[in-house]
């Protein structure tokens, strides 16, 4: 099968591993640091925390994943069962769980901000090239126009409609369908950060498809993030560090369609085309839901457009291009 599906974005607490588009360097600690490794919306996830009682650490890591757990069963892409795969399957959803309906009304909001970069409503795109990249003896110049161009109509979030108070959501046209994939991954970083802080736990790095670090290091130093180089993703072209930030970073060569690189899995809504491979775009942010939904906008906005969101949306960013060039705006 030509596809390459790998982690499409991802920091990960572990040692450099080649086609992760972020890494994580472990400093120095005195308190004990507890790891917990696993899976959240089908990419690798994980929890780095400092305790002086690992039992305790562990009972909240417990609690941890129960949430991601739970918040799968709503979110997730992959499960026939998931609260999301049910709406997009009957194009409206009564009983819609609270997180669902808060989330797509966050989405709303950012493709908003964006201009539309952003557009939870991709996923008829995203099926279209999923079908014609699976199929026998796939054309390599990619699905045919006028299947594009039919899933284009398609897609819109205006044409998404939320009732919070009746649980209600729904579809302005048939077929529509939606994927949070591009925001989901940092809400579940988000909660689950919040389930250990409640546990009373301060210093971790939980990486939940997204990355949120919260205080620091035992020895007071920041949370180091390696930025992978596009064209090399197991090197590193620039490191951030970060205390009680998170940073998501969105690359074309998370998820290949085929084996040239030519279509990606970053879709620009309005044209159906994919962003290139050897580029990315990094957000740090307050919430790592933000950072997610940033920076899976400004991988498929133009550039002359970048400086607008960056700053409309109060955050701070980096571009590498196909070059390796690397380059940060402050909004």
């Amino acid at each position: 099968m030509p596809m390459r599906l790998s982690r499409r974005r991802v920091i990960t607490i572990m040692a450099a591993a080649a086609g992760l588009p972020l890494l994580f360097r472990a400093g120095s600690a005195q308190a004990k640091l507890v790891r917990w490794e696993g899976t959240a919306l089908g990419a690798k996830a994980s929890i780095a925390l400092y305790h002086d009682d690992e039992a305790a650490a562990n009972k909240a890591i417990g609690a941890g994943v129960e949430e991601l757990a739970r918040l799968e069963r709503i979110f997730s892409m992959y499960r026939a069962d998931s609260a999301i795969m049910s709406l997009n399957r009957d194009g409206a959803l009564d009983g819609a769980p609270a997180e669902l309906v808060a989330l797509i009304d966050e989405a709303r909001r950012y493709a908003e901000v964006t201009g539309g970069a952003f557009d939870f409503t991709i996923q008829p795109l995203w099926q279209v090239y999923l079908e014609h990249f699976t199929a026998a003896a796939p054309a390599p110049d990619g699905p045919p126009a006028a299947a594009l161009a039919a899933a284009r109509r398609l897609v819109d979030w205006r044409a998404v409609d939320t009732d919070a108070k009746a649980g209600r959501i729904s579809f302005g046209r048939p077929g529509m369908a939606v994927t949070l994939n591009g925001i989901a991954q940092g809400y579940i970083t988000d909660r689950v950060a919040a389930v250990l802080r409640a546990h009373g736990l301060e210093r971790m790095l939980v990486d939940m498809g997204e990355t949120r670090a919260l205080a620091a290091k035992p020895d007071g130093s920041a949370w180091r993030v390696g930025i992978a180089d596009p064209s090399d993703p197991a090197a590193v072209v620039d490191t951030l560090e970060i205390v009680d930030k998170a940073v998501a970073t969105s690359g074309g060569y998370g998820t290949l369609f085929d084996e040239a690189g030519r279509f990606t899995h970053l879709i620009v809504p309005t044209t159906g085309a994919t962003a290139p491979a050897r580029a990315s775009a990094t957000v740090i942010a307050d919430s790592a839901a933000k950072a997610d939904a940033l920076s899976t906008a400004l991988a498929v906005a133009p550039a002359d457009r970048r400086r607008a969101i960056v700053t409309a949306a109060g955050v701070s960013a980096l571009f590498v291009s196909a070059e390796g060039t690397v380059t940060r705006m402050a909004g």
